[in-house]
């Protein structure tokens, strides 16, 4: 079926299950966490893909991300529609804009396929699943990354979670796409012989769950401070120091743990304008033998903005975030976008980035391995950051998404970074997700949403290192190499 014929009906559903079959993914992910759905959707991609002429089949693959990003980046439209102040005709058609151009990304991984590793039974399923993880860590970097929506995640509570220690969110991807395409390769063909691969794949995760590369150390009080600011006016002048007060008061309680948290950018004065205000906190921690973590704005020695985090009390340490969120912390195409809609113009787009290599946060007598905000989504930055550190921490403000899944997705990262590197996760945010998460991803404790409170805990400090802490994707990515290297050797089909 190769000929440039008008498409026929056959070729309408394949192509419309395609982009339904990308559409249903995002149901696999928090906060619905409909797992089979991580292991249909690609299997819907495998399974239209076997057929049609290649430009058919980069169609397919199209409509396929189409439906993935459509649905599952959604929540962007909350962000330009009620804190950009675009309408909401105007806030769809860039959604929609986004979505069409960035699902071009597939492009190059549905020319290879469909060229060269289709139809080839097994070890076109293992290809598939190779090119897939390949094109989800191309998405981790270019044009800066946007690293979101990956397989991995949506299996998360399932016996495959178990190899993220090992190789990662990636290589749970890997083992998620070839599980399902390997099964369907053998419902297809009837052989029983073909379910092999896909079972051993199974056994291999429920195995990896026996394995622990790190061990109990110590255990840590913690209180996590939501203030729930609306963000229409948390960076107003006049509420600058209401903003202070709220978390100053929230916190009067909880000296005298280890750690009080306080999200990113709780503090809406630049730290040259709150001298007199942190030295009152930093003396407060002191005298309870606490440490504050505390997230505040400062300016760059050119006058940019740098988003920050600082430790007051019984530590010490300055963290500048290194990643920034295009449109919101900076504008691509400045000269072209500034003023176009308000999401383009807010003052804290002008961020400047830190440091590629930054000393780690010292609270309480633990080295912090801390992510702003969206840092926490990129794997290889978080395991990098600081060599065997005690805790990962993030804070972060989610309220520019408002109830949407946009929340929840972002919280389910950070679970994958603790289960990853085998440490405890502390999220402190304005709004909600905060919580705190064991070293297996699993949430021990957390905030509503959408109010104001302290959530206090422990979390547990744990020595040694995982697999994956120590070598990061690049073991996976070269596994994936070698396994569409295999079937461009051989040559029967």
């Amino acid at each position: 079926m190769t000929g440039s014929k008008a498409p026929g009906r056959r070729d309408i559903v394949l192509d419309v299950i395609a982009l339904f079959g990308g559409a249903l993914f995002s149901l696999s992910l928090s906060p619905l966490g409909f797992w089979p759905l991580a292991f249909a959707s690609p299997v819907a991609l495998y399974a239209v893909t076997q057929e049609g002429s290649v430009r058919r089949t980069i169609l397919r693959f199209y409509l396929y991300n189409v439906g993935l990003f459509g649905v599952g980046v959604s929540w962007i439209f909350v962000s330009i529609n009620e804190y950009g102040n675009a309408s909401v005709l105007l806030s769809g058609v860039l959604v929609l804009l986004f979505v069409l151009a960035y699902s071009l990304i597939c492009v190059p991984q549905a020319v290879l396929y469909s060229r060269y590793f289709r139809g080839r039974g097994m070890f076109g399923a293992a290809s598939f699943s190779g090119l897939w993880v390949l094109q989800e860590w191309f998405r981790s970097w270019f044009l800066t990354g946007f690293p979101w929506l990956f397989v991995g995640y949506g299996v998360m509570g399932t016996p495959l979670e178990n190899i993220a220690p090992i190789a990662g969110v990636f290589g749970v991807s890997l083992v998620a796409v070839f599980a399902g395409t390997s099964l369907y390769v053998a419902l297809v063909h009837r052989s029983w012989r073909l379910l092999i691969p896909g079972l051993a794949v199974f056994l291999v995760s429920l195995s990896a769950s026996q394995f622990s590369f790190t061990r109990h150390e110590r255990m840590v009080s913690v209180s996590l401070i939501q203030g729930n600011i609306d963000q229409h006016v948390k960076w107003q002048p006049q509420n600058r120091r209401l903003i202070f007060d709220l978390y100053k008061n929230a916190s009067e309680t909880e000296w005298g743990r280890d750690l009080v948290v306080w999200p990113e950018a709780a503090i809406t004065l630049f730290r040259e304008q709150a001298v007199d205000a942190l030295a009152d906190l930093d003396r407060r921690a002191v005298m309870s033998g606490s440490a504050l973590v505390l997230g505040i704005p400062d300016r760059h020695e050119t006058g940019g903005f740098q988003n920050t985090v600082i430790v007051l009390g019984e530590g010490d340490g300055q963290y500048v975030k290194r990643r920034l969120v295009p449109f919101g912390e900076y504008v691509p195409l400045e000269d072209y976008l500034r003023g176009l809609i308000g999401l383009f113009n807010l003052p804290m787009s002008h961020n400047v980035t830190g440091p590629a290599k930054q000393p780690p946060l010292i609270a309480a007598g633990n080295r912090l391995s801390l992510s702003i905000c969206y840092e926490v989504v990129y794997p290889d930055l978080v395991r990098s950051s600081v060599e065997s550190p005690d805790l990962l921490m993030t804070v972060s403000n989610d309220t520019w998404f408002g109830s949407s899944a946009g929340p929840w997705q972002h919280f389910q990262m950070a679970r994958m970074r603790a289960l990853e590197n085998g440490r405890a996760m502390i999220r402190a945010t304005n709004n909600g997700v905060t919580a705190l998460v064991d070293y297996r991803g699993v949430v021990q404790a957390r905030l509503p949403q959408f109010q104001a409170g302290v959530l206090r805990g422990e979390v547990e400090v744990r020595s040694g290192s995982t697999p994956f802490s120590q070598f990061g994707s690049y073991p996976v990515l070269c596994f994936c190499l070698l396994l569409i290297g295999i079937t461009c050797l051989r040559r029967d089909q």
